[in-house]
């Protein structure tokens, strides 16, 4: 069983915010791959789906935590558990200031990098889980940041947010059969993106 994890805060509030770009990623997956309906599991919107890799079908669970992005580990850790899959299972897609915007990157392992809801699930089970780092930018100076994640993406946006979207389920196929590698080369060739230093480009954007 494959474990998808998108980070972001509940509410309508906070729905359309940068930090929430994970939430965006799981509806659009959910949508391609015509998943069921969300319903409340493990402290979180849960949805159940199957994604067609190479040879068989793969069974999804896909979560978007509610506990708010500080607490997201908890809701991870519960599904982990009640389902018995090891942390190498779990996807977790989420806001990554170090890229530019419209950048995507895998990897496995390492830190948090100042992202509290990668320390949180860190926390809680460990460090050895697949990351889709969705690059939404930099606003230039560490005291911006909250402002930064916690506001919603600019108009100019638009233009890269809703391709990467859709790349990202299009996609999936590849990160179902943990081709981690050449799915991050699908997204960024169906949706391409230049590599901008993210501090400079998340200041060029338009208006919100």
């Amino acid at each position: 069983m494959l474990i998808l994890v998108g980070l972001g805060n509940p509410g309508p509030k906070y729905a359309h915010n940068r930090h929430n770009v994970g939430f965006l990623a799981m509806d659009a997956m959910a949508e391609r791959w015509r998943f069921g309906p969300e319903r409340s599991k493990f402290q979180a919107l849960v949805r159940e789906g199957t994604i067609a890799g190479a040879n068989s079908a793969v069974r999804v669970l896909m979560l978007k935590p509610q506990t708010f992005m500080n607490e997201s580990g908890r809701s991870v850790l519960a599904a982990l558990s009640f389902v018995k899959a090891a942390p190498s299972d779990v996807v977790v897609f989420y806001d990554e200031l170090d890229l530019a915007p419209g950048r995507f990157r895998m990897k496995t392992g390492g830190g948090a990098a100042g992202h509290n809801g990668v320390r949180s699930l860190i926390s809680h089970i460990g460090p050895d889980f697949r990351r889709g780092r969705i690059g939404v930018g930099h606003p230039g100076h560490k005291d911006q940041v909250m402002g930064h994640v916690l506001s919603d993406f600019h108009k100019g946006d638009r233009d890269w947010l809703q391709p990467l979207l859709t790349a990202l389920a299009d996609a999936a196929p590849l990160l179902a059969d943990g081709l981690d590698d050449k799915y991050q080369a699908e997204v960024l060739r169906l949706a391409p993106a230049e590599k901008l230093d993210p501090r400079k480009a998340a200041r060029t954007g338009g208006e919100a």
